[in-house]
């Protein structure tokens, strides 16, 4: 089984999710992305938002929410994406930059336009009455 590393920013406003659509896809994601080389997670949560979204996350508030695993959208059976889900303070406006069409507030009823890891931390946040 091939395992895809990924890190996310789970953003919450007025219970709602932040989620990106990229640039010539057709499914809504949390905003993040693959780490580069030897980054630990802090570094590629920073990196990531600030291409993504133009902002800047403080290091000092970065708290880890949890990990989720699913088969990876797009991908050949067996392929799991793992994604590890951070929240954080940043400064900045959220812009949609780089690779970014568009950016959503979503809640538990968006989960037809998501990945299959993006479903599990959409109930997992809905459960704990984080997202409506």
């Amino acid at each position: 089984m091939k395992k895809i590393d990924k890190i996310a920013f789970i953003y919450l406003k007025d219970r709602k999710i932040l989620s990106t659509l990229s640039k010539g896809k057709d499914t809504y994601y949390i905003p993040g992305g693959k780490r580069e080389g030897t980054e630990k997670d802090e570094e590629t949560l920073i990196r990531e938002c600030k291409e993504e979204l133009t902002i800047d996350i403080k290091k000092d508030t970065i708290k880890y929410y949890g990990t989720f695993e699913a088969q990876a959208h797009g991908k050949s059976e067996g392929i799991v994406v793992k994604m590890t889900c951070y929240m954080a303070e940043f400064d900045g406006e959220i812009e949609a930059d780089s690779e970014i069409k568009e950016i959503r507030w979503l809640d538990y009823s968006n989960l037809d336009i998501i990945s299959p890891v993006d479903k599990l931390i959409f109930r997992d946040l809905y459960e704990k009455n984080l997202i409506i």
